[in-house]
């Protein structure tokens, strides 16, 4: 469901078959315990844009934003920040390969207190692959195990593991699915507070509330300026390696061309010693780069090379 464009100058788009392709594709390689014919009715309920923003689009060679919004990237990860992105991924990637059990709907938040980190992992686990409640905790444990040495590659601080938190085994109430996803009970959550960008949830830095999923790659600013601050980021951590932390803040304006942003903002931390002029003039030049090079985002999304959660 949202917006999609329908019809352009008289020739008519099979949108909706389009994306009902796409969708049964997407749960055929992501969720891989659903039986698409059995377990999911598909549908699709695409409506069209109003009409003032679907005329945004015709009014320049560089598409201007649809939107007044904002979008704000940071680079490089913490400790935490890394342990927290590379857990999800390899326990779902390397540790699944060996325990099929491991579900895809999976949730880890980290916290750093001084030298304490702790890891909570909510993992909704696959009956079919468990035995007993013996096997749902040996398996759990194995993640836990793996989960600790995977963060002993990112820290030296103290890190406590807790995989699914809110299980009771006295009484045998475990977190098992059928398909792997607590959507099967209503729980699917949407495009928005959960997918950054980045692939995290960052509520001690800067960061916009746009959802980057689910929005059109042209001129949809809450999407494109996520992608892009993220990207300058990147690249000033890259090539100015006198720079240790940078923050991207990118402010549009509806109707005005996306190459130009009311605010452009770096916040750089330079690493000790450094000439701040220095790095402010090299950050300003691949700043600068980027927005003279614009629509390189939509390309890079069109093409699958940005990832938007």
């Amino acid at each position: 469901m949202g917006r999609a464009t329908k019809e352009f100058e008289g020739i008519e788009l099979a949108t909706d078959s389009v994306a009902i392709q796409v969708f049964r594709k997407y749960l055929k390689n992501t969720l891989v315990n659903v039986d698409l014919d059995r377990d999911v009715i598909m549908d699709c309920k695409l409506g069209t844009g109003s009409s003032d923003l679907r005329d945004v689009f015709k009014r320049e060679r560089v598409p201007v934003a649809n939107d007044t919004s904002f979008g704000v990237g940071h680079v490089p990860f913490s400790e935490l920040e890394n342990i927290v992105y590379n857990t999800k991924r390899q326990l779902l990637t390397d540790l699944k390969s060996r325990i099929p059990g491991i579900g895809e709907d999976m949730k880890v938040m980290g916290l750093r207190d001084g030298e304490n980190i702790t890891l909570t992992i909510c993992s909704g686990m696959i009956g079919r692959h468990i035995d007993d409640l013996n096997s749902y905790i040996s398996m759990t444990e194995e993640m836990k195990a793996y989960t600790e040495e995977l963060a002993a590659r990112y820290t030296e601080r103290d890190v406590k593991v807790y995989i699914n938190a809110g299980d009771n085994l006295k009484t045998g109430s475990v977190f098992l699915t059928v398909t792997g996803t607590s959507s099967e009970m209503g729980d699917d959550g949407s495009v928005g507070r959960g997918n950054r960008c980045n692939g995290l949830i960052t509520p001690n830095r800067p960061m916009s509330m746009e959802a980057t999923s689910g929005k059109n790659p042209i001129n949809h600013i809450g999407k494109i300026y996520n992608l892009l601050s993220t990207q300058m980021a990147h690249d000033i951590v890259k090539e100015v390696p006198d720079v240790q932390d940078v923050y991207i803040r990118l402010l549009s304006q509806i109707g005005k061309p996306i190459d130009q942003p009311l605010v452009a903002s770096a916040q750089i931390i330079p690493r000790e010693g450094t000439s701040f002029g220095k790095v402010k003039a090299e950050t300003e030049v691949i700043i600068d780069d980027w927005l003279s090079n614009v629509t390189k985002i939509t390309e890079m999304v069109i093409k699958g090379e940005l990832n938007t959660f």
